[in-house]
């Protein structure tokens, strides 16, 4: 599944058509992988990260951190990390643990990070520091936004695997892995992977920006995907 950013509603519909989905079809034991991004730039990622970990008491669901699980993780540690945090969606997660937005805008940036301990779970903390930064499934490698195609898999650095753009996005020569991957958005998902680059599927469709999640199934040789939708 791609990047979820805050939008429980949208990952909600989406675990029952997943689960709806996997219930129809003679499947084997279903691995579920959210692909990073849990949480800023939506109204819920304090629901977002509560339903992940639910979900994950229920089925095998495995979770690679997205660059925005690590920036959280930062803002927790210090306070220069958190004012980059709120810049790219981290104020609308803390407003959805439950900070009041009057208390938040008159905090200075050394006492909104005092409070931090006491807003954020120590649960969610551990959960999002518990995080992969990468699977691989056969022939499928898993990553947040990619890999460094110069590297071999077991000497990829977790800065890339978190951020990378170029030059995995246009690099030109076949992979030897299918890579699935998220964190760089997408109009429309190509589940065979396009001619010009092949062995990539890219399922980040902005959830938060276009108000659609999309998840990709893969068994074998067949893929198929699934989508949640508020438009």
């Amino acid at each position: 599944m791609g990047d979820i950013h805050g939008r429980l509603d949208l990952f909600q519909d989406l675990i029952e058509k997943i689960e709806a989905d996997d219930a129809a079809r003679d499947s084997m034991d279903t691995l579920v992988i959210l692909l990073g991004d849990l949480v800023d730039r939506g109204p819920d990622s304090a629901g977002v990260i509560a339903a992940a970990r639910d979900w994950q008491r229920r089925r095998p669901v495995r979770i690679l951190a997205g660059n925005h699980e690590e920036m959280f993780l930062r803002a927790m540690a210090d306070a220069t990390s958190l004012r980059q945090f709120l810049r790219v969606g981290g104020k609308e997660t803390l407003l959805s643990y439950g900070i009041d937005r009057d208390i938040y805008r008159d905090l200075s940036i050394d006492e909104l990070h005092g409070r931090l301990p006491r807003l954020i779970p120590q649960a969610d903390i551990a959960f999002m520091e518990e995080m992969e930064s990468l699977i691989r499934v056969g022939d499928y490698v898993f990553a947040h936004a990619g890999i460094d195609p110069e590297r071999d898999l077991d000497e990829q650095r977790i800065s890339d695997l978190r951020w990378i753009r170029e030059p995995f996005l246009s690099h030109p020569a076949a992979l030897d892995v299918c890579v699935v991957h998220g964190h760089t958005i997408r109009n429309d998902v190509d589940i065979h992977a396009p001619r010009r680059w092949p062995n990539r599927i890219g399922i980040d469709t902005g959830a938060f920006r276009t108000g659609k999640l999309t998840a990709v199934g893969l068994q074998g040789a067949d893929r198929w995907f699934m989508e949640s939708s508020s438009n």
